[in-house]
């Protein structure tokens, strides 16, 4: 998956190599695969990711609400959701999610203080 965050960096901030058509093509290709990665990779839990590139599933769904409303597209959370995870929000909570570990508790906690 960071293959697929550096990819996404290295097109946002790049020297301007191809048209701005074309990158935006690159990026919602790219923001496809990481959608589909996220998918099929239902045992990284939404913790993992906060720890580890301070994003997850449910900030995703939230960038993508903010950015259809900003368009003028009516959209809720749930909606958003369903388009990030695949799938309806408790659907995917009842498959695949896990109760975080006191590891994993204590490791977001630091990361929020900083110390991480």
């Amino acid at each position: 998956m960071l293959e697929y965050l550096f990819l996404l960096k290295c097109l946002l901030f790049s020297e301007r190599i191809v048209d701005k058509n074309t990158q935006t093509k690159l990026e919602a290709a790219a923001f496809r695969r990481l959608l589909n990665h996220l998918q099929k990779n239902t045992d990284v839990q939404n913790i993992d990711l906060m720890i580890l590139a301070d994003f997850c599933r449910n900030c995703l769904a939230k960038w993508y609400m903010a950015e259809a409303v900003e368009q003028g597209i009516e959209m809720d959370y749930e909606q958003a959701r369903e388009f990030i995870y695949g799938m309806p929000y408790n659907e995917w909570k009842d498959k695949f999610q896990t109760e975080a570990t006191p590891e994993q508790l204590a490791a977001y906690e630091r990361k929020q203080q900083g110390q991480l």
